[in-house]
C-alpha cells in the first residue's frame, strides 16, 4: 500500500471517508441481495465490500497512534455510507413487495387509483375496532411501491397500510415482469 504512504494526511482522511461510504453502501446492497435470494450478486458484492474495508481499516489501524484524527474520518464515512446505502436501496428497490391496505369506506376507489402501478391481488371484507373495513392486497415491484401508496392515499387519506418484501410469488401475479426479473438474478 505504498500509494497511501505518499498521500498527504488530510487527503488520506478524505479517501478513508469516501472508501467507507463505498464499503458500507456495498454492504447494504449485499444484504438486500441476500434477503432477495440473489446469491451470486451477494457473493461478488461481499468480496468487494471486504476488500475495500480491509484496505481502509489497515490504514487507520497502522496510523492510529500517530494520526488519531483518522478515526473520525473512518466513523463519519461509516455513517454517511449508511445513508448512501439507504438511498441506493430506494433507487434500486429490486424485488416484489406486498402492500396491505385497510380502508373503511373507499376500497373500490383505491383499487381503481392504483391502476397499473401494482396488481390488486384481492380485496377482503373485514372489521376493525371502529367498524367494518376492507383489506386490499397489492403486489408491486419495489420501485413502484411509493406510487402505489401515493395513489391509495389520494383516494383515501385515512387508510392504514403495511409493506413487506415478498420472497416468493406465483407466476400469474406479474406474468410479464417475471421473466425480466429472473434474468437479473
Amino acid at each position: 500500500m505504498a500509494f497511501f504512504q505518499s498521500v498527504p494526511p488530510i487527503l488520506l482522511g478524505v479517501i478513508i471517508f469516501a472508501l467507507r461510504i463505498v464499503d458500507v453502501s456495498l454492504g447494504t446492497i449485499r444484504t438486500i441481495s441476500v434477503i432477495q435470494g440473489r446469491a451470486r450478486t451477494a457473493v461478488v458484492l461481499g468480496f468487494f465490500e471486504v476488500l475495500v474495508w480491509i484496505t481502509v481499516v489497515a490504514q487507520v489501524v497502522v496510523r492510529i497512534d500517530t494520526e488519531p484524527w483518522l478515526a473520525p474520518f473512518y466513523a463519519a464515512g461509516y455513517a454517511a455510507g449508511v445513508g448512501v446505502g439507504m438511498m441506493i436501496e430506494r433507487r434500486l428497490s429490486a424485488g416484489r413487495y406486498l402492500v396491505r391496505i385497510i380502508t373503511h369506506t373507499r376500497a373500490m376507489e383505491i383499487a381503481q387509483a392504483i391502476g397499473d402501478r401494482g396488481r390488486v391481488v384481492g380485496t377482503f371484507p373485514g372489521a376493525t375496532p371502529v367498524g367494518t373495513a376492507t383489506l386490499i392486497f397489492v403486489s408491486a415491484l419495489g420501485r413502484r411501491v411509493p406510487e402505489v401508496l401515493a395513489a391509495a392515499r389520494a383516494a383515501d387519506p385515512s387508510l392504514l397500510y403495511t409493506v413487506e418484501m415478498a420472497l416468493g410469488w406465483s407466476e400469474n401475479v406479474h406474468p410479464g415482469e417475471l421473466r425480466t426479473e429472473s434474468k437479473r438474478k
